[in-house]
Order: structure tokens, then C-alpha cells, then sequence
């Protein structure tokens, strides 16, 4: 029952991620780089601070009882994230929400599933079992069913005038875009690593009394802080370098509404997190895997999005078809390593 109410945590904590880009869209009369970053300190400074407090019995003394060797390496892995995190916002500029969630977060789950184990040594272990070759066999489901995804977008990319794309995603670069998914995806993975490294803040948590559903959300908060170094260093650096800077007092732009869209994204944001640290405490023996399902939830939900907004608007029906089978297998992995990790408790 606990892995069955940990899967359920997940696809919210996907859903919240394959969401959160939706009120950035609202945002006018503001560069790129001025929402994501007022949506950041939502994202990385407010919110975790704020449901950290909430839910983690004494947070600050728990960090500071924290070793020292724990926390950097904690921050290190937040740090890396953060550039995966910086260019996952351009991959959905250039690719739109459907296409560029599906590769970006299809890389994401491969490597922040299977690095872990292997760098503890229990890989072996993994595929000896029954439960860890359900798992992988998921694991591969979902990677067959991104990279579904990523021929229905070079179809797309096939099958429409430079006219056509750019009516419904202004920016559309296919190129420019599986580039810059291709490195979010990977370093994105960066969060597991995070969690992984960060557990022991985590355990100290629940020895100050803190429900071991909520646990996780103690070393989110040095993670999301690494988080906030990188891309409050690019965004601020952008907004020197393009005079973009007037965008927080040019009193022509809805200023106040901008602000209240990128705190509701910020906070949609980081939701994704605090639900996936909720289903990662009852994963089990196999928590690692739930990164797979965390990934797959957001693929699927961000392409409903991305069909609910017509950005495959005008695509022919042999590629309707290639992205609906896409969507179909991630959300069918989603169950196989369901099954695994039931199999596991």
C-alpha cells in the first residue's frame, strides 16, 4: 500500500512539473530571463524555506547539526542541477512544452535512475532480483517511448512551414533546441544525485521528529540553494548584458501580475519536488526508481499540456499518431515500475 500512495505522490508532484511553465506564459512585456528569475526566488528561496519550516520539526538546527562534508556535496549536486534547471527553461522555448519535456526529462530519468546504484555498488543487486529487472525493464519503456517522442517532433519539424511552427511556438528551433535538452537532460539528473548525497540530512530530520513523509524536504533546501547560484548568476548577468534590468520598474509592463504569475509558477515548481520527496520516503528498497516515474509523470501531463495548447496544431496524422504512442509508452512505464517496486515491498 505504501508503494501503491507513492506512485499517487508522484504523478502529483508531475503533474505539478509538467504544469508550472503555464503561468510564465501570462508574463508580458518581460525578458526571459527577468521572469525566470523572479520565478526562481520563489522556486528556490521562498518555498523551500517556507514548507520546509512547515513540515520539518527545528529545519535550521537540523542543518546546522548537519556535517559540514554533507551539506557541500548536497549544494555541489544543487549547483550542477542548476544548470540543467537554467537551460530546461530554453528547451521549452525552442521546443515547446510537449516536445522539449520529452526529451529533456527522457535523458533526466535515464541518468538520474540508473547513476545512483551504479555509484553505490548496487547495480548488480538491482538486476539479480526479479523486482530491480521490472524496473529496468520500465526504465527502458520509457526510454523507447521518449525517443517516440523525439521522431514525432522531427516529423513535426518535417511536415510544417517555418510559418506554421513559429505561429504556435515563437521561437521553435528544433536544432538549437535537442541541443540545449540534450544538456538539461543530463544535468538535470544532477537532483537525484542531490537527494542521494543529501540523505543523511534527511535521517537527522526524522530524529528531531519530523514525519518521514516530509523528510526530504530538509535537504531540499540546500539543493534548491545551489539551484539559485547558478541561475541567479546567468539571469542577472543577462539582465546587465541586455539592459533587461528596467523590466522590474518599467511601470508599461503589468508589473504587479508578472510578479504574481511567476510566484504562482515558482511555487507550481517547486511543488513538484516537495511531492516527489513525499513518494521517494515510501518507495522502499528501490527508491531510486522513483525518478523514472517522477520523470514519466511529468512527460505525460507537460504532453497534455503541450495538445491541450494546439503546439502540434497543423501536424499530420502520422505524426499525431507517433506522439500519441510516445505519451502512451512513457505513461505505460510509469506502471511497470510501479509493479516493480510493489514486487520489491
Amino acid at each position: 500500500m505504501a508503494v501503491i500512495w507513492g506512485v499517487v505522490l508522484h504523478a502529483l508532484g508531475g503533474f505539478a512539473s509538467g504544469s508550472f511553465y503555464l503561468p510564465y506564459k501570462k508574463v508580458r512585456g518581460w525578458a526571459w530571463e527577468s521572469y525566470w528569475f523572479i520565478g526562481g526566488l520563489f522556486s528556490w528561496v521562498a518555498a523551500p524555506l517556507i514548507m520546509g519550516s512547515v513540515t520539518v520539526h527545528d529545519l535550521f538546527d537540523v542543518l546546522r547539526q548537519s556535517s559540514s562534508s554533507t551539506l557541500w556535496w548536497t549544494y555541489f549536486w544543487g549547483v550542477l542541477w542548476g544548470f540543467g534547471g537554467l537551460t530546461f527553461g530554453l528547451a521549452m522555448r525552442y521546443l515547446g512544452l510537449s516536445l522539449g519535456m520529452a526529451v529533456t526529462l527522457g535523458l533526466c530519468a535515464v541518468f538520474g535512475t540508473l547513476v545512483p546504484p551504479i555509484w553505490q555498488g548496487e547495480f548488480y543487486k538491482l538486476i539479480s532480483t526479479t523486482s530491480g529487472r521490472v524496473i529496468v525493464l520500465g526504465l527502458l519503456v520509457c526510454v523507447v517511448g521518449i525517443s517516440i517522442c523525439g521522431i514525432a517532433g522531427m516529423m513535426k519539424e518535417r511536415s510544417l512551414s517555418d510559418a506554421q511552427k513559429k505561429a504556435v511556438i515563437t521561437e521553435f528551433d528544433l536544432r538549437k533546441g535537442l541541443f540545449v535538452a540534450v544538456f538539461s537532460g543530463v544535468m538535470s539528473a544532477c537532483m537525484s544525485f542531490g537527494l542521494t548525497a543529501g540523505q543523511p540530512i534527511a535521517e537527522l530530520a526524522v530524529q528531531h521528529g519530523t514525519d518521514s513523509l516530509y523528510m526530504n524536504n530538509a535537504p531540499l533546501v540546500i539543493i534548491l540553494l545551489g539551484g539559485l547560484t547558478t541561475n541567479a548568476i546567468w539571469t542577472i548577468y543577462l539582465n546587465i548584458q541586455n539592459r533587461t534590468y528596467t523590466d522590474y520598474t518599467n511601470v508599461s509592463t503589468p508589473i504587479l501580475a508578472n510578479v504574481i504569475f511567476c510566484a504562482l509558477a515558482g511555487f507550481t515548481w517547486y511543488f513538484q519536488f516537495f511531492f516527489y520527496g513525499m513518494g521517494d520516503s515510501k518507495m522502499g528498497e528501490y527508491r531510486f526508481s522513483g525518478w523514472t516515474l517522477h520523470m514519466a509523470f511529468i512527460i505525460a501531463f507537460s504532453s497534455f499540456w503541450g495538445l491541450y495548447l494546439h503546439e502540434w496544431k497543423g501536424a499530420n496524422q502520422p505524426t499525431m499518431r507517433t506522439i500519441t504512442l510516445g505519451i502512451s509508452m512513457v505513461v505505460l512505464s510509469t506502471v511497470i515500475v510501479g509493479i516493480g517496486n510493489y514486487l520489491a515491498a
